[in-house]
This record gives C-alpha cells, structure tokens and sequence, in this order.
C-alpha cells in the first residue's frame, strides 16, 4: 500500500471520507417527482444492486448514469446522491445509481485500489442491461461523474461511442494527484513553507523508493518526519504503513502494473489519457470547486481545455465555484479537515442550476 492508499484508506474508516458527496437532508433537494425501482445487472460475475429513477410525469428524454468517487458506497442506507437525483428527474431524465461489488446489497468484494478499468466495465455493462430492458431514457445515455469518475467516465466513453453526453464534477488528469493534496492541505493546517518542503519532499522521496524497487528500511527512514506528522496521523487514522502493504505496492511497479510517467516522476493511473479525451466527440460539461485541495482543479481544466475544448466535434463547458470544495460543498478553506467535519453541508449555490441550464441547451433539445 502506497502512502496515499493508506492515508485514503483511513480516511474511509474514519468518516467514509470527502471522496463521497454526503447526501443532503431531503428537505434540501426538490419536492421528488420520480419513481424509483431496483437496478440489477452483472458485472465480473458480481450481480450488483442499486436503483433506477424516471420521471413521474411522461416518458424519459435522457439517461444518466452516476458514478462514484472513491471509497465505500451505501446507496440505499444513505439514499446517496437523492438532492442530484430529483433534480435530474424533474428536469425529465432518468438516473441510474448502485452499490460497488461488496456494498449495500451488491455482491462480491469491496476493493479500496478497484483499477479505474474494472469500474469502467462496470459502466458499460449497466448500459447493455439498461438498453436490453428498453429503460425509459436509454435512448439518450450520459454520465454524471465525480473526482475519480473523470477516470471512469472517458474509459467508458471510448469504448461506447453512442454515450450521449458527460458531466464530469471535481475531475483529474491522468496522474497521482497526492502531491497536490499534501500540499495544499498542510498549507491550510499552518504548516510554514520550509515546513511543506520537507513533508512534500519525504513524499515524493518515498514514492520515488516504493516505484523503484527500494527497501523497507530505506522507506521507512525516507518518511519519518512525513509519517508522524499530525495531519498525516489524523487522515490515516493513526495507522501506520506495514511491510507487507509496502513489497505488495513495489513488487506492483516492478511488474509494469503500475506505470510512473517519466517527466514528473508520477504515478500514471490512466495511460494516454491526454490523447483518450481529445477524442471524446460530444458535449462535455466540467465542474470545478475553486477551493478543492484534493485535486489540482487548475490542472484538470487546463487539460481539458487543450484537449475536449480543441476537438471540433465536441463542445466543452467550463464552470468553477469560487467558495466550492472537492464536494462542490460552500467551503471556507476547502481542506479535508474541513470536509470531514462539517455540520451542515451547503452545496454551491448556483450548482444545479449550472448543470439545468447546460442540459436544457445541449441534451433536451
């Protein structure tokens, strides 16, 4: 397990983590003007479980498919995403939602480092059951994804070029984002600059012995200060590394499982991701939270303005949230601590309403 995998991982025991929009009370979102039924299909051999939304009111114009961002689901016991569900629904399209293998009432086996290309599968397989059962929308299917479903979404669409439209919130570009998130969050904590420096540097100095096949000693003594820093014991939830975790992550380089580009010395989570969405042809809409300190918005938008926004078949719109966090959550600082703690959640005003207008003028036309 790499550093991040395990500080993600203890963040999911501690608090099912900012990597999954909580759902709003239900006072929040519109009064519900849909239907809900069971969604089954199968997928790895997993039958896996969630719902189907329509309209209450006349047949569905669109589809969309929501996808989750990283760690555990719970869609029924936590009525995941009925704020975004309602408003789609209201607006005339269906959606479809469920529980990752080992979740809710999905089977199989939860896997925290699930490759992006298993999730992606799981995508297009939801597709052939919804379109084989002729389910109210199918004939116009677009995906909603958040943080690690700007992977998920654009490995579906490349396979199935008839995925109509995409809605990507909180997206990545195609590399380890851990740097940036460190960064950005111990700047919050008051860590001073020298002080970042440091941590940041025994970070990249771990990654770099993990990925080259180093030893666990000289891992070890790479991070100490990196490992028992406070804001590194409160996101792992004080657990620490362990060897076997360590040879299981490099013996993952070694093998050529896991990539590591070159020039930033980075992990590659999606290979030739640049060249994947320059040929995704269709309307894109991307969604950001200018205080996000888990993924280097910045990044992202500038890679899909040089790649979507210069693709002549496709139309790229950009919206950011100036107070909005990883969650698109209203955010004072926009740092993890924040987001795990919060008493009431508050999503950007102005949100949804970015997503209506946009879905009015380039799918329910």
């Amino acid at each position: 397990m790499t550093p991040r995998r395990l500080i993600l991982s203890g963040l999911l025991a501690a608090s099912m983590g900012p990597f999954i929009p909580p759902s709003l009370a239900h006072a929040q979102a519109p009064e519900a003007a849909m239907t809900t039924q069971r969604f089954e299909f199968v997928s790895a051999g997993n039958r896996l479980s969630g719902f189907v939304d329509t309209p209450t009111a006349g047949t569905a114009k669109a589809l969309i498919i929501i996808i989750h961002g990283y760690g555990e689901t719970d869609v029924a016991g936590r009525t995941s995403y009925y704020d975004l569900r309602c408003h789609f629904t209201q607006l005339g399209i269906a959606t479809v939602i469920w529980d990752k293998p080992g979740c809710g009432q999905s089977g199989g086996r939860f896997d925290a480092d699930q490759p992006v290309d298993s999730s992606a599968d799981e995508v297009l397989d939801a597709i052939l059951q919804l379109r084989k059962t002729y389910v109210s929308g199918a004939h116009k299917i677009g995906l909603w994804g958040i943080s690690r479903g700007g992977w998920i979404a654009p490995l579906a669409i490349k396979q199935d070029p008839d995925i109509a439209f995409w809605i990507s919130v909180s997206g990545t570009d195609d590399q380890e984002n851990f740097p940036y998130l460190l960064e950005s969050n111990l700047r919050i904590e008051g860590r001073t600059e020298p002080q970042i420096k440091q941590l940041v540097g025994e970070w990249k100095r771990g990654f770099e012995i993990t990925s080259q096949g180093g030893g666990w000693a000289d891992y070890l003594a790479a991070t100490q200060n990196l490992r028992r820093d406070p804001f590194i014991v409160y996101l792992s939830g004080g657990r620490d590394q362990d060897e076997a975790s360590f040879e299981k992550a490099r013996a993952q380089f070694l093998s050529g499982a896991f990539q590591v580009d070159k020039k930033s010395g980075l992990q590659i989570y999606v290979p030739h991701f640049p060249e994947m969405l320059a040929r995704i042809n269709m309307p894109v809409l991307a969604i950001f939270g200018e205080k996000d300190s888990n993924v280097d918005w910045r990044k992202t938008m500038a890679l899909y303005a040089k790649t979507i926004g210069k693709n002549r078949r496709a139309t790229l719109n950009i919206r950011t949230f100036p107070d909005g966090n990883h969650n698109l959550q209203q955010a004072a600082t926009g740092g993890i601590r924040e987001m795990i703690e919060m008493k009431e959640r508050h999503l950007c005003k102005g949100y949804f309403e970015a997503m209506e207008t946009w879905l009015r003028a380039n799918v329910l036309v």
